[in-house]
């Protein structure tokens, strides 16, 4: 199978818009790469560099062994999903999956092959005769699907194909794919703003901003070692709690309590602390948890339910209007009352001020 490879990408409409800068990456057979970013960050516009809708300004795009930067779409051997779904309206389910197989000739026995045994897969074998004019977005959506997958081609390319599906309908057809292209062997490339998509499909996520890869990792790494503010801000939700605080000593101020630093080799006049509102703490002596002398004290002012949890938003003493957000118990009531957090120092992400990136 083949390997996608991106090589300083550029993108240039003028000096002042340049959507996709320079990125490089490399998408290995059976990996699952997730272009994960804002809207305008460049990432459709690097997919539609891949597939030959746009021509890059420099740069190089090679599938295997081919250079395929100014090739024709038709002659990369891609196949590409959009959001649109993009089906023939009058045609059925099996001559819609079958469509670009007869435009490559290829014999009718094999395109019945290739169309029922990616229809059973997708669970479409009871659909194959309808149109898309009676089928569900859902069955909508994995038809498309169904047409790239009968391609078999060398790089699957997928644009925000659940973007349209309600949010049950989200769950199920994520679930769907994860299955289904765990078996493939093709690099896929996955555009979407949705960290959720990204997080649960992914083998690899690179997280873009301003036409720029901001970080190209693992899902886990991207979420427990965020490479810069920007990451730690774009992925988690709720939002991870980023405070701007000043250094003194080897200590953070927060409100009336010292936050240890890391190890630096010059402690900052201020610093950037990051900790996510899951691994907040809530202190509370009698449930065993850390002594109120180690805890950061506020006053709760909104709470919000979450079902199985509450995410409270707390004011910090001495350091008002800074707040803190946390996820605690739901098991009791929080009402304008002053509570005592824990900040782990193991969970803890510090960030350079002026930069933005990772100091530990």
């Amino acid at each position: 199978m083949a390997k996608l490879q991106l090589k300083n990408l550029n993108k240039t409409y003028s000096p002042k818009v340049v959507p996709v800068k320079d990125i490089s990456l490399d998408v290995s057979e059976g990996e699952f790469l997730t272009l994960l970013g804002p809207s305008g960050c460049g990432k459709s516009t690097t997919l539609r560099l891949i597939a030959g809708l746009e021509q890059p300004t420099r740069g190089e795009i090679r599938i295997g062994d081919r250079d395929v930067t100014n090739l024709r779409p038709g002659d990369r051997d891609i196949a590409m999903v959009f959001q649109s779904y993009a089906l023939y309206p009058h045609m059925t389910v099996y001559e819609n999956m079958a469509s670009s197989l007869k435009l490559r000739k290829i014999s009718s026995s094999e395109i019945n092959r290739l169309v029922t045994e990616v229809a059973t897969s997708l669970g479409l074998t009871e659909l194959i005769d309808r149109k898309p004019g009676k089928l569900s977005g859902g069955q909508r959506q994995r038809v498309a699907l169904g047409r790239a997958l009968v391609r078999q081609p060398e790089v699957f390319l997928l644009d925000e194909p659940l973007s349209n599906l309600d949010a049950l309908l989200r769950e199920k057809v994520r679930a769907e794919l994860k299955q289904l292209f765990s078996s493939q062997k093709a690099p896929v490339v996955y555009v979407t703003h949705d960290q959720t998509e990204a997080m649960t499909l992914s083998t690899k996520v690179a997280v873009l901003n301003s036409g720029s890869v901001q970080q190209l990792d693992p899902p886990h790494l991207i979420y427990t070692r965020p490479a810069n503010q920007f990451v730690a801000g774009f992925v988690g939700s709720p939002q991870m709690n980023l405070l701007v605080l000043k250094c003194q000593g080897n200590f953070a101020q927060l409100g009336d309590f010292r936050v240890p630093l890391p190890d630096m080799p010059t402690v900052p006049p201020e610093i950037v602390l990051g900790i996510r509102p899951e691994h907040v703490g809530f202190a509370d002596a009698e449930a065993g948890k850390m002594s109120a002398p180690e805890a950061i004290k506020g006053e709760v002012y909104l709470v919000e339910n979450l079902g199985m949890q509450n995410l409270v938003s707390v004011r910090v003493k001495g350091l008002e209007p800074v707040t803190v957000r946390a996820l605690l118990p739901n098991d009791r009531h929080w009402n304008s009352e002053i509570v005592e957090l824990v900040f782990p120092a193991q969970l803890l992400h510090w960030f350079d001020v002026k930069t933005g990136d990772r100091l530990q």
